[in-house]
């Protein structure tokens, strides 16, 4: 974490204005009215993280079960985010990079990778074609998407937060007409998944084929949306947003899966399958007040998720675990939890049905640059829930200082009940250049 800091100083010398070292002088330079056909930026943040740990919940159980640690955590973390782009004539290639650096009790770690690099070309007004690795962006949700087939989940502690995407090859049609359709466009993607390319998002040696067909009509956004071809169950959806007013807007998704599948135990700790149709979806709206205060609310019906008893039924495999490992050193039904989690029990929202709200005000008090927020998620079939108060001050050119803790409460056998973690505390220092 010292060379972060080493980085922050260096970087804050260097953007430093030189009309602060020199003597104030206008010119007017007519190039630099031109567009330029490069463009590049970055973001460097630092991001020191407390947990409070709940040493009595599952999720801590099955983390820290060969490593207790005591009742609170320290963590730091580091980002790095460099993009650039590059235009001549109909082409223009773009990247984004993203490197990830964490300091934690299990000691420290790197990653480095491309979020997006691609190559576009737009031969005409109505077709663009892009190649490469990029985040199709799909669905009309804040906290959730359920129709972003062939985008990473977001996570709904931060949705606003850049991601990952995949390699693909994808075009765009787009036609405008006069009258009650007002704009169509097509959006074909094709979505390999082989060794190596894509290969996290399912099975394997498929060529999947995935589209977007978007209308404005009547002033509303619509689109049609599905994917197929193997490596995921096929699965269509349709979202909407509409502006009732100005200021107040409503939106939804719908997304219909074919097939799904998900891993599950019975009370026993005895493990099955179970398959069939399912649905997701999502409505809400976003509203603004005159007086700058932002309101987000949505309901999210996860089709894919697990029930109460079915949540219970995990916890209690993992408790059981536990208890055998303590009493015998056996660790063999702690690893089938552990399996059971990647497959889905433990990612975010991972039961059937959640409120969110989200409150924003700027400027509060008359407060320059400071940005207020506190965001609540309930899951409503256990009634567990967070609530995460938020500080954003921007007062400092190109600089962003972000302050957050997060509450969890709920009772045992809930799913915010049994995360490892009672709180959080974390601090975000931001600088863009």
């Amino acid at each position: 974490m010292k060379s972060l800091g080493c980085i922050f100083l260096i970087l804050s010398l260097l953007m430093t204005p030189l009309s602060l070292l020199a003597e104030e002088e206008y010119t007017f330079d007519l190039s630099e009215t031109e567009k330029k056909p490069y463009h590049f930026a970055g973001y460097i943040e630092a991001k020191p993280l407390l947990f409070g740990l709940d040493r009595d919940s599952a999720l801590y159980k099955l983390r820290y079960f060969d490593n207790p640690q005591g009742q609170t955590q320290l963590e730091g973390n580091g980002r790095v985010q460099l993009e650039g782009s590059f235009e001549k004539n109909i082409f223009r290639v773009y990247a984004k990079t993203n490197t990830d650096l964490q300091s934690s009790y299990s000691g420290e770690s790197e990653r480095s990778t491309f979020y997006e690099i691609y190559a576009s070309a737009k031969p005409t007004t109505s077709w663009k074609f892009d190649v490469g690795k990029k985040t199709m962006k799909w669905g009309k949700g804040y906290a959730w998407n359920p129709v972003a087939f062939i985008d990473r989940p977001k996570d709904p502690d931060d949705p606003e937060q850049a991601m990952e995407g995949y390699v693909l090859a994808t075009a765009d049609y787009i036609k405008s007409f006069d009258g009650p359709l007002t704009t169509f466009s097509f959006t074909p993607v094709l979505f390999p998944v082989y060794d190596h390319i894509n290969d996290s998002f399912g099975n394997n040696y498929n060529l999947n084929l995935a589209g977007r067909f978007y209308f404005l009509l009547y002033d509303t956004d619509i689109d049609l949306l599905f994917m197929t071809g193997g490596s995921k169950p096929d699965r269509y959806g349709m979202d909407f947003s509409r502006n009732i007013t100005t200021n107040f807007e409503v939106h939804g998704e719908i997304a219909y899966f074919r097939n799904s599948r998900k891993n599950v135990v019975d009370a026993t700790g005895n493990r099955y399958t179970v398959e069939g149709e399912s649905v997701s979806s999502v409505i809400g709206i976003r509203h603004l007040t005159s007086f700058d205060l932002t309101t987000i609310i949505e309901y999210y019906h996860n089709g894919l998720g697990f029930s109460g008893d079915e949540m219970k039924n995990y916890y209690g495999l993992i408790n059981r675990g536990y208890d055998s490992y303590k009493s015998t050193g056996n660790t063999n039904t702690l690893i089938q939890a552990q399996q059971l989690a990647e497959s889905g029990y433990v990612r975010a929202n991972s039961m059937k049905n959640y409120l969110y709200a989200r409150f924003s005000q700027k400027e509060p008090l008359d407060i320059l640059y400071l940005t207020t927020s506190l965001t609540g998620m309930m899951n409503i079939d256990d009634q567990s829930w967070s609530l995460t108060p938020e500080l954003l001050y921007t007062g400092f050119t190109n600089w962003e200082f972000r302050l957050r803790s997060g509450i969890i409460v709920g009772r045992r056998n809930s799913e915010f009940g049994e995360k490892q973690n009672d709180y959080r505390i974390e601090l975000r220092i931001g600088y863009y250049f």
